[in-house]
């Protein structure tokens, strides 16, 4: 008799327990393969980033070619904040009249941050 009172309190222990994963599917955790890609040196990140862009199609380093060299840009303006916010706008948004009659053109799918790069590197060659 004793038995059947255990048996009969385990039943209702479990058919009366709660269980937290009714009506939950099933979820398989996965890896995603996430790269963080950290900037440790701007100026190589900037140097990097022009000579994988049209940069150097119009600009040379120490020759003027289409578009001033990066000399010249960096000899007329300082390096600070406000001319690198500057100049980072010029790339994103294109410029013209400053250097001459061709127009740089705009490159709207580039980041602020990889413009910027990309002018510290130029400002960097004074």
């Amino acid at each position: 008799m004793k038995n059947i009172f255990l048996l009969i309190g385990f039943v209702l222990m479990f058919s009366c327990s709660k269980n937290e994963n009714s009506g939950n599917k099933d979820v398989i955790a996965t890896e995603q393969d996430t790269e963080v890609h950290v900037i440790t040196d701007p100026i190589a990140e900037g140097k990097s980033l022009i000579e994988g862009a049209d940069c150097l199609g119009c600009h040379k380093i120490n020759d003027k070619l289409i578009g001033p060299s990066y000399k010249e840009l960096a000899d007329k303006y300082e390096n600070t904040p406000e001319n690198v916010n500057v100049l980072a706008d010029k790339i994103i948004n294109g410029s013209a009249g400053i250097w001459g009659d061709v127009p740089m053109p705009a490159h709207h799918g580039m980041s602020q941050e990889n413009a910027k790069f990309m002018v510290q590197y130029i400002l960097s060659l004074k």
